[in-house]
């Protein structure tokens, strides 16, 4: 299982705005932006967070991406 913000990261693009400034409007902490630079998991909460900031969908920022086989030879 892989999770992509690509979709959250061309949306502040869009509205330029920064990672920074939506951190701010948010009120997300800092490492919940490391671990979405990353690709990693952060709660329902902090997206929907997100959201209100942004007036945009779950489907707007995130994208859920099934592993290939690949990944879950890697992930062993």
């Amino acid at each position: 299982m892989s999770i992509s913000y690509d979709k959250l990261w061309k949306l502040l693009i869009d509205k330029k705005m920064s990672a920074a400034d939506l951190r701010k409007a948010a009120d997300i902490a800092p490492n919940t932006m490391t671990r979405m630079r990353k690709d990693q998991e952060v709660t329902l909460l902090v997206l929907e967070k997100i959201c209100e900031t942004l007036d945009a969908d779950f489907g707007d920022i995130v994208e859920y991406k099934k592993s290939t086989d690949n990944d879950k030879e890697m992930e062993v």
